[in-house]
């Protein structure tokens, strides 16, 4: 760690708010160049993936599927005695990992040369900051570039009662070190029911609750139901269309949760609660006025197709910019910085964006659906193809799960592919290298695909 001059502003080529994947890549890219760089960071050293989000969470998501495994290893020839799940080996195994790679890391850091500043940091003046830490606070320092990477936090709506019952989120969850009887989640997006699998297949009662008339209604509908059909085959109970009104109980405790259902008052009693209904960014502490920026009505960082802020030299990437909000592209946010930096244009339109959702199958999802390719003024056709028609799912067991592909029926031009099937989102990646690629919906039919694995089914899914 440097040594503290509190009493005296430090100067450093770039400073990096925020320790995720994008912002710290940066860091070190600098910071190996030999230029000096301040990497800011209040609690998660590399970011909130590695502590709190997908590395912690795909860790239980594996954890859920061993136990689903042996719950069902009679049906492949084997027998299991099944045992209790205990939820504090689920933590162990899961902190275990979270250390690994906070280590290397840290390591890292170390090893780049960057300057490390544990603590909290807000702006005192354009591009001038204040780091209120753990040692040497209060400490200024500045650099003729800023990076904003602050990320966000899980939101807890204004519900009559819900802060008083103490609900879990997505970083408590983790945390249990006793299995819920009954867990509640309210919101059936990515994470409410990524959590509602995995608690259920550890041995949870589960209900998951949602606003919208489906669940993920963002995703193609007969995605939407197939993944609903497969919650509620493993014992989840999904209730849509709920409007909540009321949260009594303490969770942990016994909680009940009253909400209208159309024309009907009904209530779900549990003795945990938990809430996955968004994430709101880490920007009010900021004092960004002091720098003349202003967040939107949501609390984001506008930037423009450059990722730079209206003000020359303070930039943005990540989750705290309002878009997608992925890890991925945090990264290639900053490839998009770094090259702008070095004077060579990089823009954030017409990327390629892909996500997964990890659930067992997991969907793996990559450009338009039907709905929004129709909206956005293409000619469509689809295919979809039943999972249980591919060899390779057969020989697994798992049969569950759809693909649908979506192409211009003009220029054979693929424009999207949602893959809910067994490693879905790896079969994903292929699709988004023929999009990357330009390759024509007949083009990736019939490319030769090693037999039997789940990839091959690409060729029956853009054939048909």
């Amino acid at each position: 760690m440097p040594t503290c001059q509190i009493n005296s502003t430090e100067t450093y080529d770039l400073i990096v708010l925020g320790g995720g994947k994008g912002g710290k890549t940066l860091a070190m890219e600098w910071a190996k160049a030999g230029r000096r760089v301040a990497l800011v960071e209040h609690a998660y050293i590399g970011g909130s993936c590695i502590h709190v989000a997908c590395i912690p969470t795909k860790t239980m998501v594996q954890s859920a599927k061993v136990a689903h495994l042996a719950s069902t290893s009679d049906f492949h020839g084997i027998h299991v005695t099944p045992q209790p799940t205990s939820m504090s080996a689920v933590r162990s195994r899961k902190r275990s990992v979270v250390e690994l790679l906070t280590r290397r890391n840290r390591d890292a850091f170390q090893h780049a040369g960057v300057d490390l500043l544990y603590g909290t940091g807000k702006f005192i003046g354009p591009k001038t900051i204040q780091v209120d830490g753990f040692e040497c606070s209060p400490r200024t320092i500045h650099a003729p570039v800023v990076v904003i990477n602050t990320g966000t936090r899980p939101s807890i709506p204004t519900i009559p009662g819900l802060h008083l019952a103490r609900p879990l989120d997505s970083t408590s969850l983790q945390e249990l070190d006793q299995l819920p009887g009954h867990l509640v989640i309210l919101g059936a997006g990515y994470i409410g029911c990524e959590f509602a699998q995995v608690f259920r297949r550890l041995g949870s009662q589960v209900t998951l609750i949602d606003r919208n008339p489906t669940i993920l209604p963002r995703e193609e509908p007969e995605i939407s139901q197939a993944i609903s059909r497969l919650l509620i085959e493993e014992g989840i109970e999904i209730i849509t269309g709920a409007a909540v009104d009321k949260i009594t109980g303490t969770s942990g405790d016994a909680i009940s949760v009253d909400f209208r259902q159309g024309s009907q008052k009904l209530s779900v009693r549990g003795s945990h609660l938990a809430v996955a209904m968004g994430r709101i960014p880490n920007t009010e502490g900021l004092n960004l006025e002091s720098t003349g920026l202003s967040v939107d009505d949501r609390g984001f960082l506008p930037v423009d197709e450059r990722l730079e802020s209206r003000v020359p030299g303070i930039w943005a990437m990540g989750d705290v910019t309002g878009g997608l909000q992925f890890t991925h592209l945090s990264l290639d946010d900053y490839r998009i910085v770094s090259s702008n930096l070095r004077g060579q244009l990089r823009t954030t339109t017409s990327r390629i964006v892909p996500y997964t959702l990890f659930i067992d199958p997991e969907l793996g999802r990559v450009g338009m659906t039907e709905r929004e390719a129709v909206q956005k003024g293409h000619s469509v056709k689809t295919s979809t193809l039943s999972v249980d028609k591919i060899p390779r799912a057969i020989t697994m067991g798992q049969t569950n799960g759809l693909m649908k592909a979506v192409v211009d029926a003009d220029t054979d031009q693929i424009l999207g592919c949602s893959i809910l099937a067994p490693q879905g989102g790896e079969v994903m990646a292929v699709v988004q290298t023929a999009m990357q690629g330009q390759l024509t919906a007949k083009q990736l039919s019939q490319i030769i695909f090693s037999h039997p694995t789940m990839s091959e089914a690409l060729g029956d899914l853009f054939g048909s």
